[in-house]
């Protein structure tokens, strides 16, 4: 852990402490209005004051949430609000740093720079606002977009195979992953205060609504008539047990899930047990609606899949120049920038 202390609040805020005078300006029924409501309702409960939060973002919908939200922070450049985060982390540790990206800005143009994030572990939070379209440049397909979408830009159909968000974390070493949506605003608090409380950088995939060029990409999940039999919600020591009536689960068979129906043959006690430390298994749960090795329509995973304690990027590197000042003493800047080797030009 970092030995920097991050000032607590004296008096308690409130969600409206977190609300600035700017007009939101989202499409009406834009997906993105409930997250910015769960973030405002969940950053008054993490005890920091507002000057100690930097939010950052980089171009999209997504990325006008600094204006909203009375903290500090930048809108930055496309793709880079992680790298611009990384810097400001490394400089100034103590602060409590969000990232806010969707699924073009940082898999797209941002994904070199979110796989470096999360590989070095930066203690930050990332946001990434999930639409599987483009859409501030007004319905382009993303790189979350499924095979075959029809969109402005691929009129006869995208050939392009979709990047898994949270596979892709995996891959990249994060030390913890987890997935919300806009419409389940429980648990997406609950996810934004698992976020936080995670020391290294959080990978929170949200799922949101684009009801002008996407609209019901995610209704299968979030519609009370299907989100039973849809989603599966995983809970530490839990069960994996799903739909309507709780009636159905899924157990290991070796290492290959198996849906079944708990009854006769089935109890709960036969089923998988959700373990988030576990990382092969949180390397199939990343799978369970893409790999055509599964048999059986699997339900879509929500919470959190993965967590692992790791040191992070900022603090080893304060370890390591303190180990160097106390080597080497302390730098001398004017004599690094001259070099060893000088000249006076008459």
């Amino acid at each position: 852990m970092s030995d920097v202390a991050i000032p607590q609040v004296a008096t308690p805020l409130t969600p409206k402490d977190f609300t600035t005078d700017q007009e939101v300006r989202w499409c009406p029924g834009c997906g993105d209005y409930s997250i910015l409501k769960q973030v405002q309702t969940v950053l008054p409960q993490i005890g920091i004051p507002r000057e100690q939060i930097v939010i950052v973002s980089g171009i999209g919908c997504s990325s006008r949430f600094p204006y909203y939200m009375n903290t500090y922070g930048m809108h930055s450049i496309h793709g880079r609000a992680t790298a611009i985060a990384s810097g400001l982390k490394a400089a100034r540790p103590e602060l409590s740093v969000w990232i806010v990206t969707g699924d073009g800005d940082g898999l797209s143009i941002g994904g070199n720079h979110t796989i470096h994030l999360l590989r070095r572990n930066f203690d930050v939070n990332i946001l990434l606002f999930n639409n599987q379209i483009y859409g501030l440049t007004k319905g382009q397909y993303s790189p979350t977009s499924e095979v075959n979408k029809i969109t402005k830009s691929t009129p006869a159909g995208s050939l392009d195979h979709p990047f898994n968000p949270l596979a892709l974390a995996m891959g990249a070493e994060a030390t913890f992953i987890a997935r919300s949506m806009d419409r389940d605003p429980k648990h997406l608090q609950q996810m934004l205060l698992r976020s936080h409380a995670h020391h290294g950088s959080s990978f929170l995939e949200i799922y949101q609504n684009c009801n002008i060029f996407n609209d019901g990409a995610f209704e299968v999940f979030t519609e009370k008539s299907s989100r039973g039999a849809e989603t599966l919600m995983l809970e530490q020591g839990k069960p994996l047990i799903y739909g309507a009536a709780k009636d159905k689960g899924v157990r290991m068979d070796g290492y290959k899930p198996q849906l079944v129906d708990i009854g006769d043959q089935y109890s709960a006690d036969d089923l998988w047990i959700h373990d988030e430390n576990d990382f092969y298994k949180a390397q199939i749960l990343t799978r369970f609606f893409d790999d055509p090795t599964h048999a059986g329509h699997f339900p879509r995973p929500f919470g959190v899949f993965y967590t692992k304690d790791r040191p992070t990027y900022e603090d080893e590197m304060h370890l390591q120049i303190q180990e160097i000042i106390a080597m080497k003493g302390k730098g001398n800047l004017d004599k690094l920038i001259s070099g060893k080797e000088t000249w006076t030009i008459g």
